[in-house]
């Protein structure tokens, strides 16, 4: 494994994240694909195995039960200064009046509470899940500040918005002397590059650390065209992400597997890894071979002309995943 800053920061972070949306309850919110905990503990212990230090989940993920698995295992296989923790906070996590977004009662309670489901007295990454429209952004950022300030988090991050909502948030803090985001976990693979328009350039020009969510596409960059899985037949958001027209770059990719003798996945999270802006992909795992191929991608190294053929077909995509 390798192993790099995030952002201008000095944090030590593995190339390749384990995303843990996989791992919680199925009967608890959204995924009815997700592993329980007897099912998701070998695959966090096989990732640490492997090297990777860096773990990514969210409090809304599972109703909950995702930090809890996660922080349990952790707990068990792990020295807790040793692993790079992130959770997010903004999805609505009870029904009525402060049960989500950004607002400084919102904010202030979700930590809490995350804290005590992963078992632990702070996160190493606290990240906005999404932009709050309707929250003055200085309420959000002087929260986030006092966040860590009080020893509740190591750093700030955010992910999916407007290149201008993230300038917006950063400037704010600046002016005020708050924390500054350091990462941006946003939509970035094969299949959709719109980033590369505007928020990629930011984060080069402000020395902050990329974490794209869905490296694969939702699976549809592993897979042949078409075919689904127990994932994808639940899956209505991720239905709306890649049209007909994507079928070219996928079909490449199984191409250059085919000739370089390695797995799908290889081929696209090494296209991945090599962009110059990225720190590491956050990738999910349900199977142990999901673990095996992302480790050994970053070691992967393509040609120009392969990383030409794979990129050519690109066509403009609509803006989603905000």
């Amino acid at each position: 494994m390798q192993y790099v800053k995030l952002g201008s920061t000095g944090l030590d972070v593995s190339r390749i994240c384990l995303g843990c949306m996989s791992y919680g309850l199925p009967d608890r919110g959204s995924h009815e694909w997700t592993l329980d905990e007897e099912n998701s503990r070998p695959l966090i212990r096989q990732a640490l195995d492997a090297g990777i230090n860096f773990f990514d989940t969210a409090n809304v993920y599972s109703d909950g039960t995702s930090e809890e698995i996660v922080g349990r295992a952790l707990a068990d296989f792990a020295r807790r200064d040793e692993i790079v923790l992130a959770t997010k906070v903004h999805g609505r996590m009870r029904p009525g009046p402060n049960g989500g977004g950004l607002s400084r009662k919102a904010i202030l309670t979700e930590i809490d509470h995350s804290l005590t489901r992963l078992g632990t007295d702070y996160v190493d990454l606290y990240q906005i899940h999404r932009y709050d429209s309707v929250t003055p952004i200085e309420e959000t950022m002087e929260a986030l500040h006092d966040v860590v300030k009080a020893g509740k988090a190591r750093y700030i991050g955010a992910s999916s918005m407007y290149a201008w909502q993230f300038s917006k948030a950063q400037y704010t803090a600046r002016e005020h002397g708050w924390t500054r985001f350091v990462s941006m976990q946003n939509h970035y693979n094969l299949l959709y590059r719109e980033e590369e328009r505007e928020m990629l350039p930011l984060c080069a020009d402000q020395g902050v650390g990329v974490l794209p969510w869905s490296p694969l596409a939702r699976g549809r960059l592993t897979r042949e065209w078409g075919t689904s899985t127990a994932r994808s037949d639940h899956d209505d958001f991720g239905r709306t992400l890649y049209p007909e027209g994507d079928r070219t770059i996928v079909d490449t990719v199984a191409r250059i597997a085919t000739e370089r003798n390695v797995p799908r996945a290889q081929v696209a999270l090494a296209w991945l890894l090599h962009q110059n802006t990225v720190t590491s992909p956050i990738v999910g795992a349900t199977k142990p071979h999901h673990i095996t191929d992302a480790v050994a991608a970053v070691d992967l190294t393509l040609t120009d002309k392969e990383t030409e053929e794979l990129e050519q077909p690109y066509a403009p995509h609509r803006i989603s995943g905000h």
